[in-house]
């Protein structure tokens, strides 16, 4: 692994004193950080790869704490639709996934998340239909295959239309067959080591589509095996409505009913949280995935981001599901995030720091890895971007921080994993972006041709 040297560039370093420099360079020997600094770098490195960071931004990766891969294949239907009505739409479609699908969608969106600045993504598989194959290997082999850190979340719905559950009976997997496949995937995947690139975590879909039993016994399969849990909660208020109906509780009640709060938990949404559930939340360590662009796609609502912040609850950011969200830009989301957020809180609810702090550290808590990256400090590993703002879109805007998120989408100018470069001068390196489209438009022709013919 070659040892890198940037100099030249502004730094964000992202750590608990939010230290930055106008002028700064960063050092990266055997995939961690090394120096991180003002000025150039100390020793002449006479072996290094020397990058000019001139005109760039240096941050941490960005980290996306919530993602359904499988839906890139299928963007742009039910333009229209509340989370209810796009699920019931969209739930025929996916029940003809199978495992070449699944892998062409994958690479596509991981492709597309590396070239937004993203270093560590999740992705939260919940749809298995029968006869499919092996579908959670078909998304690890494509990951492996682009180069980013992944938390692939083995997802289960057992809870079918003729058990009152949302989706159709032929998505949804017996309890204990989704129980035994979720272990397995641990056994086979799950990498506890530090710099990890690989690890799972269990993740029931949500609880309009799996029974109490599931949930149940899904987290105390999680806590035997040591890894976390992720679940959608409070995304909707029809969600809302289901839980009281259903369970006389509201999501965050039901969900700590079940065991389901906790410091190795991280929720997707939280959009409809009232303060008692706040306070649950931030009481119990429990952390929040917040996807801004897909909440406001389905009219779901905006989460209380600031409430969440100043109770003391780690909030991460995500792009959800490419149906549900078809620009899928990590790094558009920083400025998504910090525009919601002051569109219901004023121009004080969010800044742009901490819209980088979400992307960056939020992110590491919600993976429970903030020990490792999300930060640019020495010891850490080294997930690193490079943003370039020389451009005509942020080359008067003085403050580099506010340049990334309040501007235009900024190119990637370099983008490390580990040390290892993934996206070099705006273009992938570990992939070709134009076989990965092909790919994926083959898939959605050939996904949406089999419903037609059904």
């Amino acid at each position: 692994m070659e040892r890198i040297v940037i100099e030249g560039c502004a730094v964000a370093t992202v750590d608990d004193q939010g230290t930055e420099y106008a002028d700064g360079h960063l050092v990266i020997e055997g995939g961690r950080l090394t120096a991180v600094g003002a000025g150039a770098a100390p020793g002449a490195y006479p072996d290094a790869r020397r990058v000019d960071g001139r005109g760039c931004l240096a941050t941490p990766g960005l980290i996306n704490t919530h993602h359904h891969l499988y839906q890139w294949i299928t963007r742009g239907l039910a333009q229209d639709e509340t989370l209810f009505g796009w699920l019931t739409q969209l739930y025929p479609v996916w029940e003809r996934l199978d495992a070449e699908l699944l892998h062409a969608a994958v690479g596509a969106g991981l492709g597309w998340l590396a070239l937004s600045g993203c270093t560590t993504t999740t992705d939260h598989h919940y749809v298995f239909p029968a006869g499919a194959g092996d579908l959670f290997a078909a998304e690890i082999e494509a990951a492996r295959r682009i180069g980013l850190r992944f938390h692939p979340c083995r997802g289960s719905m057992d809870l079918g239309r003729s058990a009152g559950g949302l989706p159709p009976d032929s998505l949804v997997e017996d309890t204990d067959a989704a129980l035994a496949a979720t272990e397995a995937a641990i056994d086979a995947y799950h990498d506890p080591t530090p710099g990890a690139m690989l690890r799972v975590a269990v993740a029931p879909c949500s609880p309009f589509s799996v029974s109490t039993k599931l949930m149940t016994e899904a987290a105390a399969l999680a806590r035997r095996r040591q890894v976390r849990l992720h679940t959608h909660l409070a995304e909707t208020a029809d969600e809302q409505e289901y839980c009281m109906a259903t369970f006389g509780r509201t999501p965050v009640e039901y969900a700590e009913e079940l065991g389901w709060l906790g410091e190795d938990v991280w929720l997707a949404h939280g959009v409809h949280l009232d303060d008692a559930a706040i306070a649950r939340l931030a009481a119990t360590g429990t952390s929040v995935a917040h996807c801004p662009s897909s909440n406001a796609r389905l009219g779901a609502g905006i989460a209380r981001v600031r409430d969440l912040l100043n109770a003391g609850v780690p909030v991460g950011l995500g792009v959800d599901g490419a149906a549900s969200q078809e620009a899928a830009h990590l790094g558009a989301e920083l400025r998504q995030a910090l525009l919601m957020a002051r569109a219901v809180g004023g121009p004080g609810a969010l800044t742009p720091r901490q819209a980088l702090w979400m992307g960056t550290r939020g992110g590491a808590r919600c993976l429970g890895r903030e020990d490792e990256i999300g930060s640019l400090e020495v010891g850490k590993y080294a997930d690193v971007v490079l943003w370039r703002l020389s451009d005509l879109g942020h080359a008067d805007i003085t403050d580099p921080v506010a340049a990334l998120v309040l501007g235009p989408p900024a190119s990637v100018e370099l983008l490390l994993v580990g040390g290892r470069p993934v996206v070099e001068s705006a273009e992938l390196r570990t992939a070709s972006p134009d076989a990965l489209a092909a790919e994926a438009r083959r898939a959605n022709h050939r996904l949406l041709a089999a419903r037609r013919t059904r």
